[in-house]
């Protein structure tokens, strides 16, 4: 049975401060290149189709909470050709929505994003196999905090229950902001040879403010609220190993205030059917990370498993985490499930992995 929480003023109040610095780095997927819209505004319309339908959960520290820590993700972009004064172009457009959740049920704390993205893919050369991209994202973000579930001592009624009036004064639970994004990214995939992509973004550009107390006084004045912006970077080769066989090595590092990451591992590609188009991914990844309280150390081990049937992606992986997030003796982990489709799908250039 479910019993409210007892909570005193003081404690609301560090528990609001708790989720700033908890959301001051921004939540991440392992499976990067299976949510592109998250990881690089420039990866709008990076795909070998018309439209693309991609959407990825995240489910972490359920060893440690009674309810997990919860992200997902969906999105949908398209791609289309340039014309002009009926010459049709080399380049590329991408427009793209996405929308984002992120909850922590523990604490009552939840955030919603909505993005609209965009991007120029820039044909280098004539064979169509060497892009240039520039991309850009803005969104609107919605954050909330849950009272409903809180009683306060000077609600005790002395005898059976929280039943009188309290007096607290409490911060407004809902606020939004804009955000704002932009992203390069380069692509040189010739047909059946090695293939390189790399990339860069910038988000949070303006570092909006996101403090509960933001519109009135706020008692942690001296507290640095601001949403940190974030540096990515993020490469992949693709290495065919003959006709049915590709090694897909990549990274991704960022940097967020005092936080950082790098992940870093290889997926290796088996093509099973040219008729069906169905191929078998596997891969292993490790990650570093650093925050405010420890330097970087080796922070997770990674297992990804990934399947292609005709125009679906579907991927599987489970970070088993390695750092001193434990409870009771378990080591705390994270499991992904991604899926996407490809629709009126070209077989023309690669501009992005696929997982």
């Amino acid at each position: 049975m479910y019993s409210p929480k007892i909570v005193s003023t003081a404690a609301v109040a560090g528990l609001l401060l708790a989720v700033v610095l908890l959301k001051a780095q921004d939540q991440h997927f392992t499976q990067f290149y299976a949510s592109p819209l998250t990881l690089n505004p420039a990866l709008a319309g990076a795909f070998n189709g018309t439209y693309r339908l991609s959407a990825i959960y995240r489910d972490q520290w359920r060893s440690a909470l009674v309810n997990p820590y919860v992200t997902y993700s969906a999105a949908i972009d398209y791609r289309s050709k340039i014309r002009i004064k009926r010459k049709l172009l080399k380049d590329h457009v991408g427009v793209g929505v996405l929308f984002y959740n992120d909850r922590v049920p523990e604490v009552g704390f939840y955030q919603s994003q909505i993005n609209l993205v965009g991007a120029f893919h820039k044909s280098l050369n004539y064979r169509k196999n060497e892009f240039l991209t520039l991309g850009v994202q803005w969104g609107l973000n919605q954050r909330n905090l849950n009272y409903e579930h809180l009683n306060f001592n000077d609600e005790f009624n002395g005898t059976n229950g929280y039943t009188l009036p309290g007096r607290e004064t409490l911060p407004q639970n809902n606020f939004a902001f804009s955000d704002l994004a932009i992203g390069l990214n380069y692509t040189y995939a010739p047909d059946r040879s090695l293939g390189f992509y790399v990339g860069a973004a910038m988000y949070h550009l303006v570092e909006p403010q996101l403090s509960f107390y933001q519109f009135e006084e706020n008692p942690f004045s001296e507290t640095d609220n601001r949403l940190y912006r974030k540096y990515v970077a993020h490469t992949s080769l693709k290495i065919p190993l003959g006709e049915r066989v590709q090694v897909w090595p990549r990274a991704l590092g960022y940097l967020q205030g005092p936080y950082q990451a790098i992940n870093a591992g290889s997926n290796v590609r088996f093509l099973i059917s040219d008729v069906s188009g169905t191929a078998l991914h596997l891969g292993a990844w490790s990650r570093m990370g650093k925050d405010t309280e420890r330097p970087l150390r080796m922070d997770a081990a990674i297992g990804m498993l990934g399947l292609e049937f005709q125009s679906f992606l579907l991927g599987f992986s489970y970070d088993a985490t390695l750092s001193y997030w434990t409870t009771a003796g378990r080591r705390t982990g994270a499991f992904e499930i991604s899926l996407a489709y490809l629709g009126a799908f070209q077989n023309e250039t690669v501009l992005c992995p696929r997982f």
